[in-house]
């Protein structure tokens, strides 16, 4: 629910919703999601002409970003595993999507779809004393769409 500052409201990150869907259309429980961070890649131009002219573009490329998790039970472990048996057994990896839902500080939803995702368990945890086990997960996708 967006926080109301006194100035205006703001969202704060429990708006947003990540469901990260595999490619039988089920969805990876990612336990305890607690950071999810995003950014528009982008291929810069730069054509500085004999006349002088600076000649700018910046073309959308893909997306990217991670995830980080509070380890809850062994499902991403699982998950990873299972890629890694199926990449080496048959050669194939599949794409995954994101989907993320906001509840906007107007009460409506904004829903983006994240296709083409590769999905990089780019760190397993660290298990100590009494810490929790942090995991992180980086993801790279080849377009998003805004759904709703």
């Amino acid at each position: 629910m967006p926080v109301n500052t006194g100035f205006g409201s703001l969202n704060i990150g429990k708006d947003a919703v990540l469901d990260v869907i595999l490619p039988d259309n089920s969805i990876l429980p990612l336990a305890i999601l607690t950071s999810f961070t995003k950014k528009q890649n982008t291929k810069e131009l730069d054509s500085k002409g004999l006349d002088g002219i600076n000649r700018l573009a910046s073309i959308p490329d893909t997306w990217s970003g991670d995830l980080s998790v509070d380890r809850a039970s062994s499902v991403l472990d699982d998950y990873f595993a299972q890629v890694e048996a199926t990449y080496f057994a048959t050669g194939t990896l599949n794409a995954l999507r994101i989907t993320e839902t906001i509840t906007e500080t107007n009460g409506t939803i904004t829903q983006y779809r994240y296709d083409g995702v590769a999905l990089a368990y780019a760190d397993a945890g660290t298990f100590t004393g009494d810490a929790y086990v942090k995991q992180k997960l980086n993801w790279k996708a080849s377009k998003r769409i805004k759904v709703q």
